[in-house]
């Protein structure tokens, strides 16, 4: 079986709903990096200092994350995009890991008073759950694409087509 380039690019979903589904994931996770992404390219000197990472490699990390939301939310090279943030978020799975960070921290209701409080204060305990869920969702963007009203296929996927000549 041989994939095309238009095909990595702009994967098929199986049905309307699969679709509008995956519009839906493809608009949240956009906003979210957005989010994310914003603010640490803002404060980037401070984010690498508190990370103990060179400010380049946190640059390309928060850029990913803001260029990949916008490109998210248009549904443009989505499965490029979501690779693009996957990294980022894979590498924060590795910091967190390596910080001895549990998957699934205990709930914080479950914590007896007084016992945890964090770099914020109380709150919800570090764990490496969330940055492996942007993981799962971008692989699930990058195998299935951006679904319905991405600009990948409503405008990309022809002109691949017509440039490739396939």
């Amino acid at each position: 079986m041989d994939i095309t380039v238009v095909e990595l690019l702009v994967p098929a979903a199986p049905s309307t709903f699969a679709q509008a589904a995956l519009f839906l994931l493809r608009v949240f996770m956009g906003i979210c990096f957005i989010r994310h992404g914003w603010p640490k390219l803002r404060n980037l000197q401070t984010w690498a200092q508190m990370l103990k990472t060179p400010a380049w490699l946190c640059f390309l990390s928060a850029g990913s994350m803001w260029a990949g939301g916008i490109a998210l939310i248009v549904g443009l090279l989505t499965p490029l995009a979501s690779f693009a943030i996957l990294v980022s978020m894979a590498y924060a799975m590795v910091l967190e890991i390596r910080s001895g960070f549990p998957f699934i921290a205990a709930d914080p209701y479950l914590i007896p008073e007084g016992d945890y409080a964090g770099p914020m204060g109380v709150g919800e305990p570090p764990s490496w759950e969330k940055a492996a869920m942007y993981v799962v969702m971008c692989l699930v963007l990058i195998c299935c694409g951006g679904g319905l009203l991405s600009l990948d296929t409503l405008l990309l996927e022809d002109l691949l087509r017509i440039w490739l000549g396939v």
